[in-house]
């Protein structure tokens, strides 16, 4: 059986959101400061063992974040008609980090996110 490697990073933003159609207070604006996690999977390691590398991880993963901290989730376009939920958050960002980072070698297998600590969502596609 072929082996996986999976590698992780963990990173966060900040931004406000409302819950269109909530029964409850998260029906008005308020703010989280956002955790991320994203999981990324690859079969083969590079000649040094690597099978890619966290900085670059980390570096494309925070220019999609840019577009969402510090703003009022709702009023950004790839949430125009869905609720900025944890779950349409992390869905929203598993298909930006794929067309960023998938490739023959190694692809996205999961993302979390959560709104507090003690809960999250996860997304990934089967």
């Amino acid at each position: 059986m072929a082996g996986v490697f999976e590698i992780h990073i963990k990173t966060h933003f900040a931004a406000a959101h409302t819950l269109a159609g909530y029964p409850g207070d998260c029906a008005r604006l308020h703010g989280h400061n956002w955790n991320v996690e994203l999981f990324v999977r690859c079969k083969e390691l590079d000649n040094i063992g690597i099978g890619i590398d966290f900085r670059v991880v980390k570096e494309k993963t925070a220019r999609i974040l840019e577009g969402l901290d510090h703003r009022n989730l709702n009023d950004l376009s790839m949430f125009r008609g869905v609720n900025p939920t944890s779950e349409n958050v992390a869905r929203y960002l598993f298909g930006a980090l794929a067309r960023e980072l998938n490739n023959d070698r190694v692809w996205i297998s999961k993302v979390k996110v959560s709104e507090t600590e003690d809960a999250g969502a996860f997304y990934w596609e089967e």
